[in-house]
């Protein structure tokens, strides 16, 4: 049952891309909108409010003018990152890339300090 939950939350379409942007240190609304290509606005606001409500990420609201809204990582969704690399290199291993996709996905994920 905890395993099902899990593989559903981190398993939706986008989220994976999302958290991704996250822990390569995209944390505001439009780096991370820019990092996922496709993604729409009402996808994005709904997943990171679903990774909001599950503990994942936080978000702060930045006084600036206008203002910014950050999204930071939990030690919930720190404790995520190992998961998705580890995934990541399975993908490289095991999933063929289609003929025209970049090899953007190619790289290691930035480590960032937290």
């Amino acid at each position: 049952m905890r395993f099902h939950a899990a593989i559903e939350l981190i398993g939706a379409r986008w989220t994976g891309a999302i958290l991704r942007a996250v822990f390569t240190g995209q944390c505001r609304y439009a780096q991370i909108k820019a990092a996922v290509p496709g993604l729409s606005d009402t996808m994005l606001a709904q997943r990171l409010r679903t990774l909001e409500d599950e503990g994942i990420l936080e978000r702060h609201v930045v006084p600036a003018s206008p203002v910014q809204v950050e999204y930071r990582l939990t030690p919930k969704g720190r404790d995520l990152e190992q998961v998705m690399d580890a995934v990541r290199a399975w993908s490289h291993k095991w999933i063929p890339l289609p003929p025209q996709a970049p090899a953007a996905d190619d790289a290691p994920a930035v480590q960032t300090s937290r």
